[in-house]
């Protein structure tokens, strides 16, 4: 049964404006009502949008499904079989400095308020080696020691090749995939979810769409219209946002010079087979290349292209549309929005 999701849909008060920032607060304030006033019958239901508010007292199983976006992790531990896993690109920056930065989804102070890591995007935690299940693979498997989901509380959170595992709060019911392909301006710095494909543990980002976008330089300047990339394609609240992308003018010869530290402020357009042109772009002008990572990135007439956290916004949330990242100079070489074809 779609609980809040209702209440969205419909409005609480017909006729009356309201804030998207109101309405995900409501949303997850009766998330956790829900979960709280529930019979203890009704609690052993699978419940994916459960915040995490205590220690596990066993170990987390990891399976795999086929969703949308091919085959990919979700959860297989009693009370939240078949939720969807997500990992965030921004996580990467604390595994570059072996935990001295905080990782992006934890305990830090968001526009929503609930912590992101307990509440937002609940980690998937562990009290011993996590298990493999159907579809998964065991080697891939790990945990990382986390003291910021809660309050301080040393636990366990769950890796795949590395990475994070974690579910999102507008999951309601397994199957659900709104976290996917989800730019999120709440995690610290802001950065990309994806959901996760078993075999290699990479990001499973379904058929990329380009399309065009027309807003503001730098927020507040003359409006331009740029080649974007369409994302956040089943989060109800901002569905098929779309945000430019760039190239880079790289002072190496190297097509895909931005990884690590630098694509956590500019994530690559990551794609699982050719992307599709929407509207006003040019099918014939758009290509892959594979990264280091073996990970497939957009191309645009043979230049890579690239995201910028800077630019991520939800509407009544936090941040405003806008082109923030054109003629960037980085350490990296300089980043520019792309013109559409004529």
């Amino acid at each position: 049964m779609k609980t809040f999701k209702s209440f969205h849909l419909h409005g609480l008060i017909k006729g009356q404006r309201r804030s998207l920032r109101l309405l995900i607060m409501l949303c997850l304030g009766l998330a956790l009502a829900l979960q709280v006033g529930r019979p203890a019958s009704a609690q052993n239901a699978v419940n994916c949008a459960a915040a995490v508010t205590s220690a596990p007292t066993g170990p987390a199983t990891v399976s795999a499904e086929s969703r949308a976006y091919g085959k990919v992790l979700v959860t297989g531990s009693p009370g939240f079989v078949g939720c969807s896993l997500y990992v965030l690109t921004a996580d990467e920056l604390s595994t570059l400095t072996s935990g001295a930065v905080p990782f992006a989804c934890g305990d830090a102070p968001n526009p929503l308020g609930p912590p992101c890591g307990a509440t937002l995007w609940p980690a998937l935690l562990t009290k011993g080696a996590p298990i493999a299940g159907p579809g998964v693979n065991p080697e891939l498997l790990g945990t990382v020691t986390r003291t910021d989901i809660l309050s301080g509380q040393s636990v366990q959170q769950v890796t795949y090749a590395g990475r994070p595992l974690y579910r999102v709060f507008v999951d309601e019911t397994p199957g659900e995939t709104e976290g996917a392909d989800l730019f999120d301006p709440l995690t610290s710095p802001a950065g990309m979810w994806y959901m996760v494909e078993p075999s290699r543990g990479r990001p499973a980002p379904g058929r990329a769409l380009m399309t065009l976008e027309t807003a503001p330089v730098g927020g507040t300047g003359p409006l331009q219209t740029v080649l974007a990339v369409s994302l956040n394609r089943d989060f109800h609240v901002f569905p098929n946002a779309s945000f430019p992308v760039y190239t880079l003018r790289a002072r190496e010869r190297d097509v895909a010079a931005c990884k690590e530290v630098c694509a956590v402020a500019w994530p690559p357009v990551l794609t699982s087979m050719l992307p599709e042109a929407g509207p006003g772009v040019d099918q014939d002008d758009l290509g892959t290349i594979v990264r280091h990572d073996g990970t497939r990135q957009v191309t645009y007439r043979g230049q890579p292209l690239y995201l910028f956290y800077a630019d991520v916004y939800i509407p009544g949330v936090t941040g405003t549309q806008g082109i923030n990242g054109q003629g960037k100079v980085t350490p990296w070489g300089v980043f520019n929005t792309v013109s559409p074809s004529p």
